[in-house]
């Protein structure tokens, strides 16, 4: 006679896989605690965050607060998230990380769906790390790729969204990140690439901006123009897939021609000779981590109307000197072929910054005209003429 509660015995083959199966989900478990416990015990504190103090711009000042010089190792300009444009906040989130409000530090589907991206173009064009793992790898860990480091960014992550806000997140990575042309953050990027302040910038230039930190170099707007707008376009296309702006502004913004603009050297611009005793003068008495990194104001007295006129006199009478010298001797000796590359060299230089009246210029003599007395000279993508008697 059969027992009225066999009906809820399992055979004992079963019995014995369902317990091996549980024995497995145990060890899987134990060994994950324990492969936790081993890698994150020696993990950087996350709290250092909170205490952000990164490299800033020493500034110098002319007697009618115009800013005349800047020292700095890594140019930063630290700004807070209400000084920022909004567009510029959407940019960076579209571009590296769309569901930045919704994980937690570490974005699954983000990373399958950049390997199926990358898996179809053939290459990389998508990548799977999250802005907080971005924060992670650039505050508290070396850059090297490991997977014991790449457990470690995914642990640092989640802890520091458990500790942090996401503004505070986003805060930290846009003044953070470089951007190329030695541009740290987005507000010196701003300066850097459009003249601008970061919170002035137009959908157009955000979108570019966000183009940036895959490989600054590589899509840099200066030396790769082409491939910097093809960036920028597949900035403003997520711009419009995640709702932040409208199809039209996306049109708008891909017609936009940018004013890319090299930034000057404010240092060499308008004081050198008295901005360089100042550098000198505040790193023997303050030292060079107050100078360079510490983001001093400094007032001076020098008046910049008074100082050009004094710097004009003295190269006034020192091409006089030069002058009384007479001629000398050519710099050196050129065939033809090396001719033809210093001219396509020159003529490169000239575009970025063209001759202004009263530069010294290096120049190729082409051709001495005895009869005419006059001697010709290739300056790069034109010729100018100097009469004998002027040498």
């Amino acid at each position: 006679m059969r027992n009225r509660y066999s009906k809820f015995f399992f055979p004992r083959w079963l019995t014995l896989l369902f317990f091996i199966l549980v024995l497995c989900i145990l060890m899987s478990t134990t060994g994950l605690y324990l492969g936790y416990l081993y890698i994150s015990k020696d993990l950087p504190q996350i709290s250092s965050l909170k205490d952000y103090d990164p490299p800033v711009i020493t500034t110098v000042y002319a007697d009618n607060n115009v800013k005349i010089a800047e020292f700095y190792h890594e140019r930063r300009i630290v700004t807070p998230m209400n000084k920022i444009s909004k567009y510029v906040t959407a940019a960076f989130i579209a571009a590296e990380d769309s569901r930045f409000f919704t994980h937690q530090g570490i974005d699954l589907i983000g990373i399958i769906r950049a390997a199926l991206k990358n898996i179809e173009a053939g290459g990389v064009v998508q990548g799977g790390s999250t802005i907080t793992q971005q924060v992670t790898k650039s505050f508290l860990l070396t850059p090297e790729r490991k997977f014991k480091r790449k457990l470690k960014e995914a642990i640092l992550a989640y802890r520091i969204e458990k500790r942090f806000s996401k503004e505070d997140i986003l805060y930290l990575y846009l003044n953070q990140i470089y951007l190329g042309h030695g541009a740290y953050g987005v507000a010196a990027a701003a300066e850097n690439y459009f003249g601008k302040s970061i919170q002035d910038l137009n959908i157009a230039e955000a979108a570019m901006l966000a183009g940036l930190p895959r490989a600054p170099s590589k899509y840099s707007p200066f030396h790769h123009p082409q491939k910097a707008r093809e960036r920028q376009i597949y900035a403003l296309n997520r711009m419009f897939a995640e709702g932040y702006i409208t199809r039209t502004q996306a049109d708008d913004a891909k017609q936009t021609t940018l004013d890319i603009k090299a930034r000057h050297s404010l240092f060499m611009d308008s004081a050198p000779f008295y901005t360089e005793y100042i550098r000198q003068y505040v790193e023997k008495k303050y030292g060079k981590k107050q100078l360079y990194q510490e983001g001093l104001q400094i007032y001076a007295a020098v008046n910049i109307e008074m100082q050009e006129k004094a710097q004009a006199e003295v190269a006034k009478g020192l091409r006089a000197l030069d002058h009384r010298h007479g001629w000398r001797k050519p710099l050196k000796k050129l065939t033809p072929e090396q001719i033809t590359a210093w001219t396509a060299q020159r003529t490169a230089k000239q575009l970025k910054k063209p001759l202004r009246t009263g530069d010294l210029t290096t120049a190729v003599v082409i051709k001495v005209d005895d009869r005419r007395k006059t001697v010709r000279v290739r300056l790069g993508k034109t010729d100018g003429q100097i009469k004998l008697a002027d040498m």
